[in-house]
């Protein structure tokens, strides 16, 4: 038996479209109403965008403590990158707003300028990002036009393997640390093959020993209570 107001951990395999908080909001309200009370806290450690699917951890209770513990754990990502092209967000949220040539990249010149990419690097958030920018997030600064002047950031990048290629389609391996944004390294990525690139899939299938096989499908979540909550 769980005990949920205590404290517990609870990992997910976010689906596409959903954002962090349609996760977190449905849990929460599942498990009130199983638990019978009118508020229980439930936070997540990690957001991902709502066009990025995998590993998140909800943390009840009491163990809404070690969010900041989950949060700085290693990450790792699989990421479809489209090259030749970019978006204002570098991701499927908006349109393609410029095009680029491909013709001169090989798969050679892929894996040579992604081995630049391993190791501490400066990285710029995107603009359309939950950074704190004058009290607000940049996103909403962003989708209402407005110029957002972000700083560049120190972050590390473990390990980056090519998994597959497929011109323009690339899909990409990446281990990382905390406060890496995969829509800018696509980005960078595409800057520093002369091109352009912007993700049209990404996977979370770790934080630190977390992986997908250990998380729950969001539509298990009233068997789960059920199996967890008994006698309620």
């Amino acid at each position: 038996m769980m005990n949920f107001e205590a404290g517990e951990v609870v990992c997910f395999n976010k689906p596409l479209d959903w954002t962090s908080f349609d996760l977190v909001n449905k849990f929460r309200y599942k498990l009130s109403r199983k638990l019978r009370v009118k508020k229980i806290k439930v936070g997540h450690a990690g957001t991902l965008d709502p066009k990025a699917t995998g590993v998140m951890i909800l943390c009840t209770g009491r163990a809404t403590k070690r969010i900041e513990e989950f949060q700085g754990q290693t990450k790792e990502y699989v990421a479809t990158l489209k090259l030749g092209a970019t978006t204002p967000s570098f991701d499927l949220e908006k349109e393609v707003d410029a095009t680029f040539p491909t013709e001169h990249i090989t798969r050679e010149k892929v894996e040579r300028v992604l081995m630049d990419f391993v190791g501490q690097i400066e990285q710029i958030p995107p603009a359309f990002s939950a950074c704190n920018v004058g009290g607000k997030r940049a996103y909403e600064l962003a989708r209402k036009g407005v110029d957002v002047p972000l700083k560049a950031k120190a972050l590390v990048i473990d390990e980056i393997e090519l998994i597959a290629y497929d011109l323009p389609v690339i899909k990409i391996r990446v281990v990382c640390s905390k406060g890496t944004y995969i829509r800018a390294l696509a980005r960078d990525i595409g800057y520093a093959l002369d091109s352009g690139a912007y993700l049209i899939a990404l996977e979370r299938t770790r934080i630190g020993g977390i992986t997908l096989d250990k998380c729950l499908d969001p539509e298990d979540i009233d068997i789960f209570l059920d199996q967890s909550v008994p006698g309620i």
